[in-house]
């Protein structure tokens, strides 16, 4: 991604794969930005009966422990998420081993953005209306769902800098990368299954282990990896 911003404010020019990249996948850059920002729409249309503060972040019970202006939560909720997502693109095409990143894994990239705005936005709404809703559960939910999606991804995903698990171990040892994702996907796919059982079950103390342990296990298993092969070598 800053390479993409140090070559444009340089004045480099950009080159073919990036500007085809970007050509490509315009009319889905177009429609997944425009899905984004719909909650917006919404928030107007609701705009007299939202209160004038708005909870916009919620504790592992799904109680509200923030709160922000109305205008911040129509407004600057999608607005931020379309920003992420233009930087994510915008990143993926500068990858200089952008054709290791499949169009699946790139379409997924351009959808879940739109789709995490129409969740989160929602639910944001329905908890300012006090629509009866359990934030917690729905949330884990979601959360667990993207883990399922995740661990179906990583095993097929090749190396590169912009999708999957960047560490030094990684990117300078494909089969350190391959050995790593392939566990990683494994171990996403438990996460995910784990995460509804406990959302569903309202056991959600668990979550931030679960997240700790989604980031720091497959970074312990690639440096084992190498340790391992190197004193193989």
């Amino acid at each position: 991604m800053l390479l993409f911003w140090k070559k444009s404010f340089s004045g480099s020019r950009i080159s073919k794969e990036e500007t085809t990249m970007l050509k490509k996948y315009k009319w889905t850059m177009l429609i997944t930005s425009v899905i984004t920002l719909l909650p917006i729409l919404l928030g107007l249309i609701l705009w007299d009966r939202l209160p004038e503060q708005i909870a916009t972040h919620f504790d592992a019970n799904g109680v509200a422990d923030d709160w922000s202006s109305r205008g911040f939560a129509v407004f600057g909720l999608p607005l931020i998420l379309l920003a992420v997502q233009w930087l994510c693109m915008l990143g993926t095409a500068a990858d200089p081993k952008q054709k290791n990143i499949s169009g699946k894994a790139i379409t997924l990239v351009l959808w879940i953005i739109p789709v995490v705005s129409l969740l989160c936005n929602a639910a944001v709404y329905a908890y300012a209306l006090e629509i009866p809703f359990n934030m917690a559960t729905g949330i884990g939910i979601f959360i667990g769902i993207v883990f399922l999606v995740i661990g179906n991804y990583l095993p097929k995903s090749r190396q590169n800098y912009t999708m999957g698990i960047k560490i030094p171990w990684t990117l300078h040892d494909e089969n350190n990368w391959n050995a790593t994702h392939r566990f990683a996907g494994r171990l996403y796919m438990v996460l995910g299954l784990l995460v509804i059982a406990l959302s569903i079950c309202g056991l959600l103390a668990w979550m931030l282990p679960i997240l700790i342990a989604c980031v720091l296990v497959p970074v312990l298993y690639s440096y084992v990896y190498y340790v391992w092969h190197k004193t193989d070598a």
